[in-house]
């Protein structure tokens, strides 16, 4: 099976064309960086125009890659759900006018359960390796169940994962406010380190010491029954500490990066190591923008080891968003015999089921 997957939910303009067994047959993804960039973050409409644009010509490109032509497929996936709702309306249609014209069927994908799926996909013939010494699985990918942390730039979250389908997938705690993406994008606003803010924030904080700026940065939620998060606290805390003392500079810089990664990646591991251990599950997967972080892969690889879990991460091109992911989720959809009629229409929030509550305040 060769399904077709189109993604605009947000900032990039993406397409492929994968089998239902994860194989990557093409993969083009056109990002908004740039265009972003001079606004500090994604202007709904000015991504919604610039997608009307690209779409055409990246789907073009990703069924040119792969060596098929419409006809070809067996199936057009596409992002439904969760988005900008305008990203989201150029992606629906492009792909209901092609599953039409062409005559196959189409199947809508929840952007976060393509996400958590894109462990499985084969890049150039490899999937996805454990990064520690993994309990035994099969062809060197996670089994389910598995607990996923799904942590990007709108969305931060615990998952049990008992299957690829809607009804297979638990939220066991999430974001009540930013997501950290979000607070990586926000702080490094503060700092004067430019949009997109986690690969800087990242590459700054290598190099310094988080102990010199720990007083400036509190711990992220730390209360231990709890798999829920917040950001937005420390987010003020380098928002007061840049009015009171500026910006920093040069090595100073760099210690803040670091106590500010140091604290959110604390939190990430520490509450997606202790959900596994409650859900009695051996598996952990990263998934996400926020997984293609070194800090955390580094801190999420040794804390796995120490309990003896085994983590699974996605390689780079996997963890951003991609039109790989969506077309996976859909051929497994299209695999169960799951179809969409041409009435799918774009959702602004998920399908899975959320447990945490936005807001402070006592839970």
């Amino acid at each position: 099976m060769r399904v077709l997957g189109i993604e605009t939910s947000c900032d990039e303009t993406a397409a492929a064309v994968v089998t239902e067994g994860g194989d990557v047959l093409s993969d083009v993804v056109r990002s908004q960086v740039a265009l972003h960039a001079p606004y500090g973050g994604v202007v709904p409409e000015v991504a919604a125009r610039d997608h009307a644009r690209a779409v055409v010509p990246v789907v073009r490109e990703a069924l040119a890659r792969a060596g098929v032509t419409a006809a070809d497929l067996d199936g057009v996936a596409v992002t439904s759900r969760p988005g900008l709702a305008g990203a989201l309306l150029v992606g629906l249609q492009t792909a209901k006018g092609l599953a039409w014209a062409a005559g196959k069927p189409l199947v809508g994908v929840d952007h976060l359960v393509g996400h958590l799926l894109a462990v499985f996909l084969r890049r150039d013939g490899a999937r996805s390796t454990p990064a520690t010494s993994a309990p035994p699985t099969s062809e060197e990918q996670p089994a389910f169940p598995y607990v996923a942390l799904l942590a990007s730039g709108g969305h931060t979250a615990i998952y049990r994962v008992d299957g690829p389908a809607l009804g297979a997938i638990r939220e066991l705690g999430a974001t009540r406010d930013d997501a950290a993406g979000e607070a990586f994008d926000k702080v490094a606003k503060l700092l004067g380190l430019g949009y997109p803010g986690g690969p800087v924030v990242d590459r700054l904080a290598a190099t310094g010491d988080a102990a010199a700026a720990a007083e400036a940065v509190p711990a992220v939620m730390a209360r231990k029954e709890s798999l829920e998060f917040s950001f937005s606290g420390i987010k003020s805390a380098v928002a007061r500490h840049v009015a009171k003392r500026g910006r920093p500079e040069g090595q100073a810089l760099n210690d803040l990066c670091a106590a500010f990664q140091g604290a959110v990646v604390d939190a990430l591991v520490q509450k997606t190591v202790r959900a596994a251990r409650a859900e009695g599950i051996e598996r952990v997967v990263l998934a996400g923008g926020v997984a293609a972080n070194r800090g955390l892969r580094a801190k999420m690889a040794a804390a796995c080891a120490r309990r003896g879990l085994g983590l699974f991460v996605p390689p780079f091109a996997s963890c951003t968003d991609n039109g790989a992911m969506i077309a996976y989720a859909g051929a497994l959809r299209l695999a169960a015999g799951e179809r969409d009629t041409l009435d799918l229409a774009p959702e602004t929030r998920t399908a899975l089921p959320r447990v945490t509550r936005k807001g402070g305040g006592v839970r």
